[in-house]
């Protein structure tokens, strides 16, 4: 079966290769954001009827699963996002978004229609060894993630393991990488509003000096959490938003100042927000300033699960040789780990540089992919099903 399964995706995509590509720049030209993306949706819905299968739209109307396969016995989830991120997109492609402010930055777009590619391949098959779930999961790029309402909606529901990949614009198309445990890291977002009654910079003993406060914070809470979580966890806070004040000589009466903390550690995790709260308050108690802390929790960390892993692999392996590569957990944060706090699986990177000129990295305006790639996740994910 698994060589049959193999062959029936190199047949598909000898065939439809072209129609692979079409499908990654139609999504690519009209991106939609997090539970925004209902022509997405549509589209990737009449493409698997097309193909003979029958997607169920998710509650909200945006994202959909689709059954393949046997119904008893194991089935198999393949998961891929579908949202677009709110920028600019400065590719100069001829396939560029045709949405103002809005792009896919970050390889949405090659996810989907290479799940589509796999789904096309697979129905071309006329009995599969395990029973297949796909996943076009929405809002991959909302803050805690789509993939919690997908769970909710039980798209889990029957599922023995679940894969995924991700583009990787550091390593080469034709190339593929995977690891055992975390390959993301955990992402939270903080946000400090600070209050003072202001005053004159010439008397800042007669008020609280929101400014000096910010500083405080800017510095101390970083250095709090680096004394007080294990240094190998990778434990990194950065404020990316600080405001306050418009005149040299007075000091303003509010101020706001936002940053992310990532950890590669799921037990550090569980442990930031209270340890952030603590350290707030105890640096800005000596100053006199009031604040308001929000701590909006993100996602876990991905943490592939050893025997998924080794299946990815040995998926990897079967697309040919010299295709596997190695990987380090990236500080990046991905919603699919929630689905393996439910179940076992594990994520890939695929490889989506040309191999020359320069690396463009995710969620920038000149992020673009080679497309060769597209054909190497099919097969990857098709493969999967055959080493299920």
């Amino acid at each position: 079966m698994s060589d049959a399964l193999s062959h029936a995706a190199a047949r598909w995509l000898s065939a439809h290769f072209d129609d692979l590509v079409g499908w990654r720049r139609h999504i690519h030209m009209h991106p939609e954001l997090g539970h925004q993306e209902f022509a997405t949706t549509q589209f990737v819905a009449s493409l698997l009827a097309d193909a003979g299968l029958n997607p169920k739209v998710l509650p909200g109307g945006t994202g959909l699963t689709c059954d393949i396969g046997p119904d008893d016995g194991p089935r198999v989830a393949l998961r891929a996002d579908m949202d677009a991120l709110p920028l600019a997109e400065r590719t100069g492609a001829p396939y560029a978004s045709t949405v103002p402010n809005v792009a896919h930055a970050c390889g949405h777009d090659a996810h989907t229609a290479v799940l589509l590619g796999a789904a096309s391949a697979l129905a071309s098959v006329p009995e599969l060894p395990v029973g297949v779930r796909l996943i076009f999961q929405p809002a991959e790029e909302l803050m805690p993630g789509g993939a919690i309402d997908a769970i909710a909606a039980g798209v889990l529901t029957g599922v023995s393991r679940i894969y995924a990949l991700h583009c990787d614009p550091h390593l080469a198309a034709g190339k593929v990488a995977v690891k055992a445990g975390p390959i993301t890291s955990a992402a939270d977002h903080i946000e400090v509003t600070l209050h003072s009654p202001g005053g004159h910079t010439s008397r800042p003993h007669l008020t609280g000096d929101l400014v000096y406060g910010m500083g405080t914070l800017i510095t101390g809470v970083p250095g709090v959490l680096s004394r007080r979580l294990d240094p190998r966890h990778s434990t990194v806070m950065v404020w990316g938003a600080v405001n306050a004040g418009v005149a040299a000589n007075a000091i303003p009466q509010t101020g706001t100042m936002a940053g992310t903390i990532r950890t590669a550690s799921r037990e550090a995790w569980l442990t930031l927000e209270a340890i952030v709260q603590e350290a707030v308050s105890s640096l800005l108690a000596p100053l006199g300033i009031e604040y308001v802390l929000h701590y909006r929790r993100g996602v876990p960390p991905v943490v592939n699960e050893e025997v998924s892993t080794r299946i990815l692999t040995h998926a990897i392996e079967a697309i040919g040789p010299d295709v596997l590569a190695e990987t380090l957990q990236s500080g990046g944060g991905e919603d699919f780990s929630w689905y393996l706090e439910e179940v076992p699986g594990a994520m890939a990177r695929l490889g989506v540089w040309s191999g020359h000129g320069r690396q463009l990295d995710l969620h920038q305006p000149t992020f673009d992919l080679d497309e060769r790639a597209l054909g190497v996740g099919v097969r990857l994910l098709v493969n999967l099903v055959a080493h299920a």
